[in-house]
């Protein structure tokens, strides 16, 4: 047999209760969240009258001898706990409450007595409510039996008393009632074993103990151990994270105030945040060896490591609890289109996106304004990509490591961008993505990303003249939400069709925000029946913008169900790296749907740095004929625009200003035209470029021709060219290709990179 890591200790539950109240025994249950309900105490002390076992305690040694330990900041424990409880918490949490009389913390952080009564004539025990606070034959409240003053044969005589005045009692029953209140308030021998763990084992095999001996299996987390640590040996630090949650579920009333509409935190949530802050790390399986001053080269305690450790972490819970750094860190999360804890899949990624915030703040003293539009950057990346769904700690980590190399504000925000670039790639935005919206999840944080973008677009709930930001504000409340899921193709018009599987109808791409009253109106009609009279609402601009940014295809109406879902989902891809574009930009611009354009006006100004015309988009006027050349002339005037200033580019005019019309290049239509103009930008400058485009067609004298308005891009955007890819910008009126050096000359004075 191998050599066993504990001892075996036995205690009363006087001695276990008298250690606890000292301070020799660490229960953090007391100033934790109290997960028992009060029945299951009821039972517990209902099975120690009776003699039955109850279980037994795990503790574990903290590695420091009485005489060297010290508690930070305590001052009602009179010793450093030598032992800290792994498993029995509840139970041990229960019988001090009970036997001390004081109040433990329930999981939404108030506080409540667990009042257990007892009726010596049935020698039954329950929950104390009203009505047997008001029923004579219950001792209502069984504390009184332990408590400091306590006079047991005062509160027998009491007890007959108040009986006698509802019914008789006779002698045998009086003799009776005398021998089962003293038996129950003998149980403070009752007899108790413990296993102490010795302290030299680490905290992983401690928690393979835990499982391997706990019925439940649960393994313990390592932030568990982390906040054990805090109530042995930093009661207020823990008491500050608690109260902070606490305070953050009740709405302010003027005064400051952690609560927000985003996350209600948990301690150890917090406490994570801390910890990166502190040491730099997310993953916290050594952090807990390190708290308690043990040196993971020698593996000694020292009582000087553990206080100075205990210094870096205080520091930065301080910075954590800060209500201005909170606040304006939320204003990160607005700034990237999130408006409330519905729209975020994962906590992991709001709280690491936190840790990020102070560091920049704090350490790297980054500029408010810098700090707030990279932060809201980086949210929205880790957001819309699930970066810390999978395995959040791995990922945090290698994150954190890459500050190593970071020396200067600059530097800061500089990573923070290049993670983004090169995790948001064209693949992503073309292939992953799309795949990605090709799910029915009410909570797909593609989907919640959707409706950010839709925010940082500006855009309008669909057929509404309302804001969608305004109608996803979460001090809304009413009996329907302001703003509703709508499946575009309604569930009962699909059913008719043979389409039932929930996967089907409630696919992302058949969701739109719409008002409710709208939602209800809609109701089971088909598209092609609803539509038309929504859309007299609203003038031609109007409807574009608003199928534009709802990501609507052309016709879609009349679209097969199966070949709508993919199509919207590309474009709903397409809408979302759209937003991602305005926020990397750092400004709203002028939005390209919405803005009022005199195509007129803008023809006679003439040709300019903002201004191109080409009369055709893929066809030779000279020959007649389809020639690649035109093609390239119009990419490589869309390129210019792109890396420059934005800009203009009117196909179906000629250099003069006379119409040409688009006729000329012989498409079915104008969407065909479109599509095709999507296709080969696609193809040659990537979805960056398509997503930085918008596309109308206009009339010109007696001529319709194609406008294509193009954003400035935040990185740089390079043109195909068989094997070799050109980079162009404006000069002037004209389209200018750099050389290499060129290029990377004005990449670096252009885009920082």
């Amino acid at each position: 047999m191998g050599k066993t890591v504990f001892n075996k200790v036995d205690y009363d539950l006087d001695a276990l209760v008298k250690k606890v109240a000292l301070g020799e025994i660490g229960l953090p249950d007391i100033q934790r969240p109290f997960v028992w309900k009060n029945a299951k105490a009821r039972d517990l002390f209902d099975s120690m009258y009776k003699g039955y076992p109850v279980g037994y305690f795990l503790f574990w040694q903290n590695g420091l001898s009485w005489d060297e330990g010290k508690t930070i900041g305590t001052d009602n424990k009179q010793k450093t706990p030598h032992l800290v409880i792994v498993d029995g918490q509840q139970r041990l949490t229960s019988l001090y409450a009970v036997i001390k009389g004081v109040p433990v913390i329930r999981e939404n952080f108030k506080k409540e007595r667990i009042e257990i009564a007892f009726n010596p004539m049935e020698e039954k025990f329950e929950v104390a409510d009203a009505a047997i606070r008001r029923d004579k034959s219950f001792i209502s409240d069984i504390s009184v039996l332990w408590s400091e003053d306590a006079k047991v044969t005062r509160i027998i005589k009491d007890y007959l008393e108040n009986l006698r005045t509802v019914r008789e009692v006779d002698e045998a029953e009086e003799l009776a009632i005398e021998d089962r209140i003293l038996r129950l308030q003998g149980l403070r021998s009752y007899p108790f074993t413990a296993l102490e763990l010795a302290s030299d084992i680490d905290e992983e095999a401690v928690s393979d103990v835990f499982v391997r001996i706990n019925s439940k299996g649960t393994p313990l987390n390592q932030a568990d151990f982390i906040l054990t640590l805090m109530s042995v040996f930093w009661d207020e630090g823990r008491a500050a994270l608690e109260e902070f949650c606490r305070e953050s579920r009740k709405p302010s009333k003027g005064a400051a105030s952690p609560f927000n509409y985003f996350i209600e935190p948990s301690p150890d949530q917090l406490l994570r945040v801390g910890v990166g802050i502190a040491f730099k790390r997310a993953r916290l399986k050594y952090i807990y060896s390190i708290l308690r001053g043990k040196d993971l080269e020698t593996e000694k305690f020292s009582e000087e490591l553990r206080v100075q450790q205990f210094e870096l972490l205080k520091d930065a819970q301080e910075r954590v609890l800060n209500l201005q750094y909170w606040h304006d860190f939320m204003n990160c999360i607005r700034q990237a289109g999130f408006r409330s804890g519905k729209m975020i899949s994962s906590q992991n990624n709001l709280l690491f996106s936190y840790t990020l915030y102070l560091i920049g703040r704090t350490e790297y003293n980054v500029k408010e304004s810098d700090l707030r539009q990279a932060i809201a950057r980086w949210f929205f990346m880790s957001a819309v990509t699930g970066r810390f769904t999978g395995s959040p700690e791995s990922a945090m980590e290698f994150d954190l490591a890459r500050l190593r190399d970071v020396s200067t504000a600059d530097g800061f925000v500089r990573m923070l961008n290049n993670i983004c670039d090169i995790t948001l790639t064209n693949d992503f935005w073309a292939v992953s993505l799309p795949n990605d919206l090709a799910t029915s999840s009410p909570r797909s944080p593609s989907l919640f990303a959707y409706y950010a973008a839709l925010v940082l677009l500006d855009s309008k709930a669909l057929f509404s003249k309302l804001k969608v930001e305004d109608l996803l504000d979460p001090t809304l409340h009413a009996n329907r939400s302001a703003v509703e899921r709508h499946h575009l193709f309604p569930k009962g018009y699909l059913t008719r069709l043979g389409i039932n599987a929930v996967r089907d109808t409630n696919q992302i791409a058949n969701y739109a925000l719409v008002e409710w009253g709208d939602n209800l109106d809609i109701s089971d009609q088909a598209p092609s029946d609803y539509l038309p009279e929504i859309k007299e609402r609203f003038n031609q601009m109007e409807l574009d913008r608003m199928y534009h940014l709802h990501a609507m295809p052309f016709n879609w109406e009349h679209l097969e169900f199966r070949d709508f879902l993919e199509t919207r989902r590309e474009l709903m891809a397409k809408i979302i790296a759209e937003g991602y574009v305005t926020l990397a930009a750092g400004e709203i611009e002028e939005d390209l749907a919405a803005a009022e354009f005199d195509l007129s006006r803008v023809i006679i100004s003439g040709e300019s740095e903002e201004l191109e015309f080409k009369s055709t988009l893929r066809t030779n006027l000279h020959t007649g004929t389809r020639d690649p050349r035109m093609e390239f002339s119009v990419l490589r005037t869309i390129a210019g625009f792109l890396n420059t200033n934005g800009g203009t580019l009117v196909v179906g005019v000629s250099d003069d200003g006379s119409p040409v019309g688009i006729q000329v290049d012989n498409f079915a239509n104008e969407d065909k035209m479109n599509l095709h103009l999507v296709n080969i930008v696609k193809e040659r400058m990537g979805i960056q470029a398509i997503t930085s485009l918008y596309v109308r067609f206009d009339d010109h004298e007696d001529s319709r021709v194609m406008v294509i308005k193009c954003r400035k891009v935040p990185t740089p955007v390079f043109l195909k060219d068989g094997d070799i890819e050109r980079f162009y910008i404006r000069t002037g009126p004209s389209t200018t290709e750099l050389s290499a050096s060129q290029t990377q000359e004005y990449i670096k004075q252009r885009f920082g990179a």
